[in-house]
Formats: structure tokens, sequence, C-alpha cells
């Protein structure tokens, strides 16, 4: 007679993932390398064995939202194995949650499996927070991506120390990845049926400034698969994006005319305050080179208000200049002290009523400009990535520079790049027609 087999149910996992698309892509990683060592992805309606938060340390909300996040988990799932990783143990290890089984730093991510089974035979709490620094760290695991864009990490870490900003302290200086690497993960997601990848990084700007390459040569690395439509890039420092390189950057034709230029502050003192690297003058120029090679762009933009000693004149000069550069998209925060950071000595600091107000005011401005950006493109033709179907009338995607469209009428499946009429503008979205 043959006796059953009973063998272990393998322990399963979730991955909280807090900030940036940086983060994300790496949470994929992790995801990647914890199905490698046997772990599998907890249904939505399972309970999870072990769950894995990877934070955001950017602002004083990213860290109160984290430790919010690990009292639900205990709450939530008092049996699970928690893991803290990413930024926040990286920049403050001598903070961490105390209900956190292991913490592990932004360089020892993927070995985030690996630590857990050490935990199961010890079941001692335990970190793994290393320096950061040597050349760009290379996922052993390539993670599938279910989005419709695939995104692409091409560079890790900052140089530049902006006096409010602890991402250096948390990700390091700048490690670019090897050309052939972006290469062989193009490929990857293109096999996958991805025809727009998003080339991501820290301080994208700066990539290849330690190969002696340039953003240039990344995307024209990723464009040059066959099968790719269309490659985008993520957030921008404006300092490196001189008029040789966005004529360049005009010749690859499958880049998408969306560019994400971080502005923080439309006047110039503050900019100094903030040791940005640009002059308000510089921007502008920037932004009229984009304009000038990619006459059909979008520019969007972070803004931030309440900042160390910003007076009302300086606030309004801020106001001012965004209004004029003609953004299509402004993401507006207030800003908050993050310890270890120059800014956190600065005098000047601004009540929070104040920053509300200014915020407040900066949000009505950005409302508008959209407003604007929407209505300058209504009837003309644009090539829609279509993501998804939320109601059986419409389908839902993105144009070429970044405009959400609902398309009505006609039939277009997941991943098609359909050319669409837009005929509706509304507050944050646009209507549109297939053709």
């Amino acid at each position: 007679m043959v006796l059953p087999s009973f063998k272990k149910k393998p322990m399963n996992f979730t991955i909280i993932t807090q900030g940036c698309k940086v983060n994300q892509y790496d949470s994929d990683i992790i995801s990647a390398a914890m199905i490698k060592q046997g772990f599998t992805a907890a249904g939505e309606n399972e309970i999870p064995d072990i769950v894995i938060v990877n934070t955001c340390t950017v602002t004083a909300a990213s860290d109160k939202k984290g430790f919010h996040i690990f009292s639900k988990i205990k709450r939530n799932y008092p049996n699970a194995i928690t893991v803290v990783t990413g930024c926040y143990p990286q920049a403050f290890p001598d903070n961490l949650p105390k209900n956190a089984e292991l913490a592990v730093g932004n360089g020892s991510k993927e070995k985030i499996p690996l630590l857990i089974k050490e935990y199961l035979n010890k079941k001692v709490q335990a970190s793994d927070i290393s320096e950061l620094g040597g050349a760009y760290e290379e996922p052993e695991e390539l993670s599938h991506c279910n989005k419709t864009r695939a995104y692409i990490k091409i560079e890790e870490g900052c140089n530049r120390f902006c006096s409010y900003c602890i991402i250096p302290f948390a990700r390091g200086r700048v490690r670019s990845r090897a050309l052939q690497n972006i290469a062989r993960e193009t490929e990857f997601h293109a096999r996958d049926g991805h025809k727009e990848v998003v080339l991501t990084g820290i301080n994208l700007s700066c990539y290849g400034i330690d190969l002696g390459l340039s953003l240039y040569d990344a995307v024209k690395a990723a464009a040059e698969n066959p099968l790719i439509e269309r490659v985008r890039l993520s957030s921008l420092e404006p300092e490196l994006l001189t008029e040789d390189i966005i004529e360049k950057l005009s010749g690859i034709k499958k880049l998408c005319p969306h560019f994400h230029l971080s502005l923080q502050s439309g006047c110039d003192d503050t900019l100094k305050r903030m040791n940005r690297h640009y002059s308000t003058a510089e921007y502008k120029e920037i932004a009229d080179n984009l304009r000038k090679y990619f006459p059909s762009c979008a520019i969007t933009t972070d803004v931030m208000v309440g900042f160390a000693g910003e007076t009302d004149r300086e606030f309004k000069e801020s106001m001012n200049f965004v209004q004029s550069i003609g953004f299509a998209k402004i993401h507006v925060f207030t800003y908050s002290v993050r310890p270890g950071t120059a800014a956190e000595k600065m005098d000047g600091q601004i009540d929070e009523k104040v920053k509300a107000l200014r915020y407040k005011g900066m949000s009505i401005v950005a409302e508008n400009v959209q407003r604007e950006f929407f209505t300058k493109n209504l009837n003309t033709v644009h090539y829609v990535l279509v993501e998804r179907q939320t109601k059986p009338e419409f389908i839902n995607g993105h144009t070429e520079n970044y405009i959400p469209v609902r398309i009505y009428g006609g039939e277009a499946k997941r991943h098609d790049i359909a050319a669409v009429k837009i005929t509706k503008a509304f507050e944050n979205y646009c209507e549109g027609v297939l053709i």
C-alpha cells in the first residue's frame, strides 16, 4: 500500500509598497526573489504568513504612514512575520518599528528570503543594513510586470544633497546600470507583451555620469528593441538636461513627449536655500528647449510650499513662475523637516497653518494649469496605450504625452496603442473616441 504524501504548504507573503516608482520596481524584484526561494504570493483573500513593507521616507507623513501600517499589520495578522525594508530603515537604522522581526536596508533587499529562512531557524529579531556604494546592484531575478507599462530601473542613488532631502542618505551615491542589462530587461518585458517601458531611477538625469554615458544612451538601448513601441522617462532633475542632450533625445522617435521636470520652487532665493542646482531662468530655458524639440510635449512637475524661510514674497514669486511655464500637471506638497538634513537646522521654519494656506493657493494654480492643458488638447489626435476596461461602455488609457483618457465607442484591448481623438475635457481626465 502506498501511503499519501503530506508536503508542508509553502509559506506565503505579501508586499506593501510605499512611495515612488523605484520602490515599486524594487518590490517586484523582492517578489521574484521570494518566489525563487520557494515562497508563494498570498492571494487577495489569504492571510499572509509574511508581510514585507517597502518603506518611503521622503516626508514625515511617509514615516507616520509606515508606522501606522506596521501597527495595522500586527493587529490584523498577529502571527505574521513582518519585514521592514526600503528607505526608512536605511536612513534611520536606530529608530525602527519595534514590532518588526526583520529590518533590511536598500542594499540587501534581494537577501530578504534568505534572511527570513534564517529567522525561522533562530527566531531572533535581526537587521541587515549595510553601507551603500560601489557599482549598480544588478538583480539576480527579473520580475514579470502585471501593469500595462513595465518599469525598468536604470539608475540608483543621488549626489545632489538638496538641503531638505534625506534620499541621498537612504539610497547612496549615483550608480548607473550597464546598457546591456537595460537592453536585456527591455527584451524580457517585450517578450511578455509590453509595448511601453518606463525608465526610472532616483536621479534619472544623472544616468551614466559614473560610466561615461548619458541618459540618451539608456533611452537608445531600450528603444532599439523592435517589439517596444514607446519609451517613457520618469521624474527628471533639470540641471543635466542640456540642449545637446535634448536634441539627441528628440531623434529617438519612440520616446514619449512627456517630461516630469522637478522644480520644487519658482523663487531663486528659495532654490538657493534648497541647494538646488539651477535658477528659474535656467529652468525656463530647459522647458523652452524641450518644447523646441518636442512641440507637443507635456511638462509636469513637483512644487514644494512652506520651505524654511519662505516669505510671502517668495511664495508669490514661486506661484507666478509656476503659472508662467504652462505645466500640464503639478504635484503640490508641503515641506516637512527631515532629521539629519541641512534644512532641519535652518531658521524660519514655517507655521503649519501658513503651509496649509500656501498649499491651498498653489493647488488652485495646479488645477487651473491642468484644465488649460486638457482644453488645449481638445480635438487633437493622440495615441493611447489601452490599460483597462472599468465599465462596459468605456476603456481607459494614457496618451503619449500622458493625458488620462476614457475612450468611448469601438473596440480596443489591453496593451493596444490606439489612435484617439480627444473630444471632452474634465477636471482629472479627458474623453475621446477611437478613429
